[in-house]
């Protein structure tokens, strides 16, 4: 009995294991089965530090970089203290995408939100933001490229 019982349990365990894996693989694929990876790294030292993230979704790469304006002596009308880039690529053929539209959408440590228009300067979309709490930043970056939406998300290390 206690053989029999150990059995089930394991095919139980087995099934569900299996399904967890399933379900990890999915979640890192885009909507057409496109791979999702992304790559972040950090470089820099102080105000000078600049960060950087890639991420592919439905054949369209973008590649981030966030930066403090202060390192790139800047001053922003509205006070804002950081500029977030983007450069977009065809993922397959390496050509950047000239012609796009996007918003930007920040959700800070506090829960607080900020919302911008991605600006495009030849082909290199930016927007201004303001990070004053140290912690965790959420980035969700929507960009229609001709007649196709895109959406990145990740995490933006404050401090």
């Amino acid at each position: 009995m206690k053989t029999k019982c150990f059995s089930i349990l394991m095919t139980i365990m087995l099934i569900w294991g299996t399904g967890v894996v399933i379900a990890a693989e999915k979640s890192m694929q885009g909507h057409d089965g496109m791979d999702m990876s992304s790559h972040e790294s950090m470089e820099g030292h102080g105000d000078k530090m600049q960060f950087h993230h890639s991420a592919v979704d439905k054949h369209v790469r973008a590649e981030f970089q966030i930066m403090s304006l202060a390192s790139m002596n800047m001053k922003d009308p509205q006070n804002n203290t950081h500029h977030i880039m983007v450069k977009l690529f065809h993922d397959m053929e390496n050509n950047q995408y000239k012609e796009a539209v996007g918003r930007v959408k920040i959700i800070g440590p506090d829960k607080s939100e900020q919302t911008n228009t991605l600006k495009n300067y030849n082909g290199i979309y930016a927007a201004n933001f303001t990070f004053e709490k140290k912690g965790k930043y959420g980035v969700i970056c929507l960009v229609k490229v001709g007649d196709k939406k895109h959406l990145f998300k990740f995490w933006y290390p404050f401090g």
